[in-house]
């Protein structure tokens, strides 16, 4: 065995765990079983990956999606860890060369889903190995009332009755007492130790606000002025509109991609290499996207429409800002969520027991939106966690809302309700408190009514509200049958009989809000941390093309925000920075380092005189030097050259010619080659033309197509 301490400082580059990874590692390595909740970001992978690595045998981890296992797989590789997965993305002899290495003892962990591990011949093959450990991700998979249910979790009880020496170790960020408790009952965890985490995610900034029917144009304006150029997701109830958001938000300049489960399988694939790969690209989807998806700098999630329940609106929100930095979380809901909504869960075919518990669900998630104290106080409550104070990170915290006595109006639209026999929806009801002459409304003869006309005092949004409020409180039930009809329940009768009183949330329109301080995109001290930030972005793209991984898999923004910060000046002090493991020092450490003492240190960088370094570089080309003397004359690396020639090229300021003395005939070849790939991840371009031109080259001719 090897020291758990030791691997994260040498494999992962962090200093110290974060409570209780330290407790949660030390049961596992003594032979215990633990379950885990513990918030997205904080640290749960490690919690079964060092001591996969220091105990002896292979760790296997069960995760639900195949893009899971991939992405931490390319993670845990570019650390130097022995890691592979078994999905059905692998030929038959890609899959036995795994196998093989699996009982030969040459994997630190292997990731496979939980249908194969379930398979009679994997379960054999698993018992002829040395087995480190069994790790079940996502473990609230496993809960029948839970929103991401798979039934194939209820069978990995089978894990303690074949293996009962092998520890094992269930981790989810998502999951209340009773979901809780299901998990510990079905995967036979009851003498497990349990590690429950706080579930607050303090860098996220909550925001809810009523759809009056603007949404997109909100959504954009949010985009554009808070978030441009930074990843997001987006997330729509319908395909229909995830296409139609999509397509809008293209139109608007941004690049925004379309997924839903109608897609084609190779075109949500594509879409979420893009996503992944690239930077600046939002995803709009239902929820058939998300689960697995372990970018870590994602800076937004918005909702366009009401998520069913708090554990699915937790879950997806803390898909944002799972490096530690400022995220939001952002969402737009109006009436029709909440008639459509509960018209789903009565017409569903779900037996009355399950209902009610989503009925429960639904009336939770419609508390947090109404409600006008912190709502992050509210979120965590919900999940049995307690925050002493008001979070001063939500919409309510930095805008306040109003409140308003609404029981004389609530007494009129319920009694609006009635006196139209409780036949009718919303828009109409509106129609006749305000008195609108009408044809439809003379026909039903609703405007002899002792109702009619009576609520001219408020808007027709205003009178939207108020019935959505009531719906929510449960004062006003939807119809079973689609209509949208509202009806009377008995919660609403001390209401109208004057025995209580009821104060409403004020809908405000956009403008006459506070507008909240853009608190998600980084922000640094000077122009130069600035320009630094983006060189190193620019450099850990580059290595991430030549690697064929996602960016963020070399290096997370947070440990180059860390490298902006105090500017390492040798690969000791880079050594030092969080993220930063033995194996990324050996492989990315005199990259990173060239491009921060290219910058100079802060002091230099803020009275610095010197020309841009860019632009001295294309002097020098200008008067004749190639690439390598200009390397040389400027004490700088040949793929820091190249960087610089590229970009100008691209903006047209270098014929790709006069850098590449290629035969036009070859440049045609590499124009091609990277056409048919995509253009993006340089890698298979690469291996395609035979690894025979450099990276370099290849970033130069798709610089100048």
């Amino acid at each position: 065995m090897d020291d758990p301490a030791h691997i994260l400082h040498s494999v992962f580059g962090y200093k110290a765990f974060r409570p209780p990874q330290d407790e949660v590692i030390d049961t596992l390595m003594a032979g215990g079983d633990a379950l885990v909740i513990m918030p997205t970001g904080g640290g749960k992978s490690l919690c079964y990956q060092i001591p996969a690595i220091a105990r002896d045998g292979t760790g296997v981890i069960v995760s639900p999606l195949i893009a899971l296992m991939q992405d931490q797989v390319a993670a845990l590789r570019q650390n130097g860890v022995r890691a592979a997965f078994l999905n059905s993305t692998l030929d038959p002899a890609s899959a036995r060369a795994i196998e093989e290495r699996l009982l030969a003892g040459e994997l630190d962990l292997l990731y496979v889903a939980p249908e194969r591990l379930m398979l009679p011949r994997m379960l054999d093959l698993l018992e002829r190995a040395r087995l480190a450990l069994f790790a079940i991700d996502e473990a609230h998979c496993v809960s029948q009332w839970g929103h991401d249910f798979r039934p194939e979790y209820i069978q990995l009880s089978v894990l303690h009755e074949r293996f009962p020496e092998v520890p094992r170790i269930a981790l989810t960020a998502t999951a209340d007492e009773p979901t809780r408790r299901e998990i510990a009952t079905r995967l036979a965890l009851e003498n497990a130790r349990h590690f429950v985490c706080g579930f607050d995610r303090p860098n996220i900034r909550y925001r809810i606000a009523q759809n009056d029917g603007g949404a997109r144009e909100r959504l954009l304006r949010f985009i554009q002025d808070e978030h441009a150029g930074d990843a997001g997701i987006v997330y729509c109830l319908s395909r229909k509109r995830v296409e139609e958001i999509a397509a809008w938000l293209s139109g608007k300049g941004l690049a925004a991609l379309p997924y839903h489960a109608g897609l084609p399988a190779e075109t949500r694939a594509l879409h979420q290499t893009r996503f992944l790969n690239e930077e600046g690209v939002i995803i709009v989807a239902t929820i058939a996207f998300g689960m697995g998806i372990d970018k870590p700098n994602v800076r937004f999630v918005a909702h366009l429409n009401l998520p069913k329940s708090i554990e699915a609106y937790y879950q997806e929100t803390g898909r944002a800002g799972r490096d530690g930095l400022p995220a939001d979380a952002w969402m737009a809901y109006g009436l029709q969520d909440v008639i459509t909504l509960r018209q789903m869960l009565e017409t569903s075919e779900a037996d009355d027991t399950h209902k009610r518990v989503e009925r429960h669900k639904l009336d939770a998630m419609l508390g947090l939106c109404e409600l006008t104290t912190c709502r992050r106080q509210a979120l965590l409550a919900y999940f049995g966690d307690r925050l002493p104070a008001p979070c001063g990170n939500c919409d309510n915290c930095l805008s306040p809302p109003e409140s308003w006595d609404a029981t004389v109006p609530a007494q009129k639209a319920l009694s609006c309700v009635h006196r139209t026999g409780s036949r009718f929806g919303v828009n109409y009801l509106v129609d006749v408190l305000r008195g609108r002459d009408d044809e439809r409304i003379r026909r039903f003869g609703h405007d002899r009514t002792s109702v009619f006309g009576i609520g001219q005092d408020l808007s027709q949004n205003e009178w939207r509200g108020v019935f959505r409020q009531l719906i929510a409180r449960g004062l006003l039930a939807v119809d079973l049958e689609g209509h949208g009809a509202l009806r009377l329940t008995d919660d609403c009768r001390p209401l109208l009989r004057g025995e209580t009183s009821l104060w409403l949330r004020r809908d405000l329109k956009p403008e006459k809000r506070k507008k909240a301080k853009a608190g998600a995109r980084r922000a640094f001290r000077t122009d130069a941390d600035q320009q630094l930030w983006e060189a190193l972005r620019a450099r850990r793209r580059d290595l991430a093309e030549e690697q064929g991984v996602p960016p963020y898999v070399v290096f997370h923004d947070a440990t180059l925000a860390e490298m902006v910060e105090l500017r390492p000046q040798t690969l000791g002090e880079l050594s030092r920075i969080s993220g930063v493991g033995e194996h990324k020092l050996d492989a990315y450490g005199e990259d990173m380092l060239a491009v921060i003492l290219e910058h100079g240190d802060r002091d230099d960088a803020e009275d610095d005189d010197r020309p841009d370094t860019a632009a001295e570089t294309l002097q020098l080309f200008r008067l004749g030097m190639d690439v390598e003397a200009i390397a040389t004359r400027r004490g700088l690396k040949a793929t820091t050259i190249y960087g610089h020639l590229t970009a100008a090229i691209e903006r047209g300021e270098v014929d790709l010619r006069e850098v590449l003395p290629l035969p036009e005939d070859e440049i045609e070849i590499i124009r091609t080659t990277l056409s048919e790939h995509g253009g993006t991840a340089l890698k298979p371009v690469f291996e395609a033309l035979g690894e025979r031109y450099s990276y370099e080259v290849l970033r130069c001719v798709r610089a100048a197509s």
